[in-house]
């Protein structure tokens, strides 16, 4: 099992999202203490009303994460989300081909279609189109990171005789894709190499526009299907399974500590290969103290 610290995200317009700590000291925290990535999430432009009722603040995913890239050696550097409709795919493609180049390898690109209509409209995309936007950016990714001319007809997004260099370090860069509809796990199994449901009950589902989960044993057997189906397709990878840990409690790691465990080795069992956790903080510097906690308890810090 591995694990992702995910940045606390400072939720409406009190406060500036990096108050919880600077974020090149939450990430060296974050490797020395033992966890395998660190993950931020995307919303370029969101409403204000979504911001003020609970949204969060949110960075830029890709200049943060180069950043992070700077500072550590081997942390995972994961967009937990990035909403690829909102992209152009070349400019998407160039921006996780650099991250990845410039991190020696560490890039894991999380992806999803969106929700906020507000959002698509700012941003001059058609929120009806996102999912065929999302496709054709699809087949866009890879002819990008090949390092190969290419030349690529679609209905949104057109290339002739075009090539990218440097080449990504990675071939693929894994590209894990967000959401709970069966399109979503459809997609997975054809081309990507990680899932990543949506926890967090029915509310959180209704607003970010994707059926509810379900139960564990539930979440099992649809992983299941995404594996057999990218078998039934050829291919032989593992496809990963990153799951958000709902549990609140997790803020203060060492407090019952042994229902965790039961809860991580059963999220094992069902097929889990990446836990996400955070710390819900607003207090300054309390992000480090939930690091060093979770590390001690639940994590072996590598060697330095």
């Amino acid at each position: 099992m591995r694990f992702i610290l995910h940045y606390p995200e400072t939720t409406g317009y009190d406060g500036d999202m990096l108050d919880v700590g600077a974020l090149h000291d939450v990430a060296i925290a974050a490797e020395r203490s033992g966890f395998d990535g660190l993950s931020l999430s995307e919303h370029p432009v969101p409403g204000a009303r979504w911001l003020a009722s609970g949204g969060h603040q949110t960075l830029d995913p890709f200049v943060a994460l180069g950043y992070v890239a700077g500072v550590t050696e081997r942390l995972r550097l994961i967009t937990y989300l990035a909403v690829l409709p909102y992209r152009n795919p070349f400019l998407l493609a160039k921006a996780a081909a650099t991250l990845d180049k410039l991190s020696g390898g560490r890039a894991i690109i999380g992806l999803g279609s969106g929700y906020q209509k507000s959002e698509f409209h700012a941003l001059g995309v058609d929120f009806d189109e996102r999912n065929a936007l999302f496709d054709e950016a699809m087949d866009v990714l890879p002819l990008h990171w090949s390092g190969q001319p290419f030349s690529y007809q679609g209905r949104y997004f057109s290339a002739r005789d075009v090539i990218a260099r440097p080449r990504p370090v990675q071939n693929p860069i894994p590209i894990w894709i967000g959401g709970n509809s069966k399109l979503s796990r459809r997609r997975v199994a054809a081309r990507a190499q990680g899932w990543i449901p949506m926890t967090g009950g029915a509310e959180l589902s209704t607003s970010a526009r994707t059926p509810e989960l379900g139960t564990l044993d539930q979440l099992a057997a649809k992983m299941a299907e995404v594996r057999s189906a990218a078998q039934d397709a050829d291919r032989s990878e593992h496809i990963d399974l990153v799951y958000s840990y709902p549990d609140a409690s997790i803020a203060t790691p060492a407090v019952d500590a042994d229902r965790h465990r039961e809860a991580f080795a059963a999220l094992a069992k069902a097929g889990v290969d990446w836990i996400v956790v955070s710390c819900r903080t607003r207090e300054p510097g309390a992000i480090f103290d939930f690091i060093s906690e979770f590390g001690a308890t639940y994590l072996t810090a590598p060697e330095s």
